[in-house]
């Protein structure tokens, strides 16, 4: 990551899940940082899956061990590294969040200037033209909003 030092400065949060709309909202978020002089927060949030069975919400038990902590981690990493191209100087720092996605991307936008999210990630519904993450987030930030569309919209 590049070597800007901003601890004070303006700051950008981007909502990362690894969709091809959250890898767009990275990179417009990472290039509206090289104007601005910003910071970039990629946020993502994991949780455990979750079961409905006879008596009500359960988690699902895990027999393979995955660490969603990990897998989270990864895919920010990957995204990150993905969307800053050589020459870029623009602080990007991963934030991964045990947590429900639209109060993580919430509570990370306290004091940001700018709220950067996909259209819609790996939810259901995928012709919806704003997903329930993003529309939670436009409707609740404390900041502006920008949404990004990703790569498959027409």
């Amino acid at each position: 990551m590049a070597a800007q030092e901003n601890e004070n400065g303006p700051r950008i949060v981007a909502g990362v899940d690894g969709s091809a709309s959250s890898l767009a909202a990275l990179g417009w978020a990472v290039r509206q940082a090289g104007l601005t002089a910003a910071t970039v927060d990629a946020v993502m949030a994991w949780h455990y899956p979750i079961a409905t069975g006879g008596y009500g919400w359960a988690p699902v038990t895990m027999e393979q061990g995955y660490n969603f902590a990990e897998i989270a981690e990864k895919t920010v990493a990957d995204a990150i590294g993905a969307t800053l191209a050589a020459g870029i100087d623009v602080r990007v720092r991963a934030h991964v969040v045990e947590g429900n996605p639209a109060r993580a991307l919430l509570d990370a936008a306290a004091g940001a200037d700018l709220l950067v999210v996909g259209s819609r990630g790996h939810g259901g519904f995928t012709e919806a033209l704003l997903g329930s993450v993003s529309q939670h987030c436009v409707q609740h930030a404390p900041c502006p909003v920008v949404v990004v569309r990703g790569e498959d919209a027409t």
